[in-house]
């Protein structure tokens, strides 16, 4: 019988070890939004946020910020109808992707920064995208710019951002 434990318990916590995070399917109506970071020529934070509407909250971390692996966080709804507010003047038609990018409806182009991917999902239906490129410049896309810069304080996950931190 001690045996059996002794083979039987590596295989128990590797089960463990192996569970993907993510979130649950919600509950709640509305939207599952997916906010990714992508990589900069430099030291900006890269993640990839999950919110879902009965306020789950996910952090998956890639590079540059100040916590070490998947976080969950709590979003109020207060702050899920903030963030859905703030991104429903940048959001496609539903079903569909948007990209801004340099020669994919941007004139003014800088290397070298981040680019961010917004999705919109929920069951049953076709994904939303808008993917941004933010070297592009172009004064009509300021308002989109203040909206991406504005999710890390709406969902008050700024403290887990902090760029100055560095992880592999």
């Amino acid at each position: 019988m001690r045996k059996r434990m002794l083979i039987a318990l590596p295989l128990l916590l590797a089960g463990c070890a192996t569970v993907e995070p993510g979130l649950e399917p919600p509950r709640a109506a509305g939207d599952v939004i997916r906010f990714t970071a992508g990589r900069c020529f430099g030291s900006c934070p890269t993640y990839s946020l999950h919110v879902s509407p009965d306020g789950a909250g996910l952090l998956e971390p890639q590079r540059f910020t100040s916590v070490p692996g998947p976080t969950r966080f709590t979003v109020t709804p207060a702050q899920y109808r903030r963030l859905v507010a703030t991104l429903a003047p940048h959001r496609p038609a539903a079903g569909t992707i948007r990209k801004i990018a340099q020669g994919a409806d941007c004139e003014r182009f800088a290397t070298d920064l981040p680019g961010y991917v917004i999705e919109w999902t929920r069951p049953g239906q076709a994904p939303t995208r808008l993917e941004y490129q933010s070297g592009c410049m172009d004064a009509r896309y300021g308002p989109l710019r203040v909206a991406i810069a504005s999710v890390p304080r709406i969902l008050d996950v700024e403290h887990m951002l902090n760029p100055k931190a560095v992880t592999p």
